[in-house]
């Protein structure tokens, strides 16, 4: 007897970072990736507004050039400002959607170089630690070489400063600009940051060019 065929979904995740970035992770390219992408981005623009997409390839792979043709076009039509992730086990048809994307001025590569295609913003970060990242893009890992060749100052495993609301309310009580019963307000809770360099950096490009859309607008 044989066994039943389990359909795999070729989107991993869907979801809204910093409340109007579209993040996409592909599995593979797949038959069913244009649909899954379809639905995803209807459900996610019911209630936020669309600022643009990460199209998060690392790890992806697929063998289907039909439904690459008809992602890339998906993609496209839409006219958002995308980052493209990719690493060094980006392959098959998900690596030529990445150049295929790229080549078309869809968007911007970020990440390590692949066989056919080389980065817009090369940052790098080690294959365990994206892994890691992947399940928890917010989440705290030990420091490796992560980022060490990105050429830039992004430091996103170190929180650098830790004032809270509560330290600016006692420094103003000192200056006596504030009722010392104000001190005992609880601060607001921190806000989590990404600590993904290759997600971080696409979220930045989306988000610094959703904010230039807006001073010209």
């Amino acid at each position: 007897m044989l066994e039943p065929q389990i359909a795999h979904a070729a989107l991993a995740k869907s979801t809204l970072l910093e409340s109007n970035v579209c993040y996409l992770r592909v599995e593979q390219v797949g038959k069913s990736l244009p649909d899954e992408i379809q639905a995803a981005m209807n459900g996610l623009a019911t209630t936020n507004q669309i600022a643009g997409i990460v199209l998060d390839l690392r790890f992806a792979g697929g063998s289907d050039f039909d439904s690459l043709k008809a992602t890339e076009e998906l993609l496209e039509q839409k006219k958002l400002p995308m980052a493209i992730l990719v690493n060094g086990e980006t392959t098959g048809a998900a690596a030529n959607l990445a150049h295929d994307l790229r080549e078309a001025n869809a968007g911007l590569v970020f990440g390590s170089a692949l066989t056919n295609l080389q980065p817009d913003i090369a940052v790098s970060a080690g294959t365990n630690d994206e892994q890691d990242l992947l399940k928890n893009p917010y989440g705290v890992i030990s420091l490796t070489d992560t980022n060490a060749a990105t050429g830039t100052n992004l430091l996103p495993f170190v929180d650098v400063d830790h004032t809270t609301e509560a330290d600016l309310v006692r420094e103003k009580i000192k200056d006596g600009e504030q009722d010392d019963t104000t001190a005992q307000t609880s601060p607001a809770p921190p806000k989590p940051y990404i600590r993904d360099p290759v997600l971080a950096h696409g979220v930045d490009f989306i988000e610094g060019l959703a904010a230039l859309h807006l001073s010209k607008g």
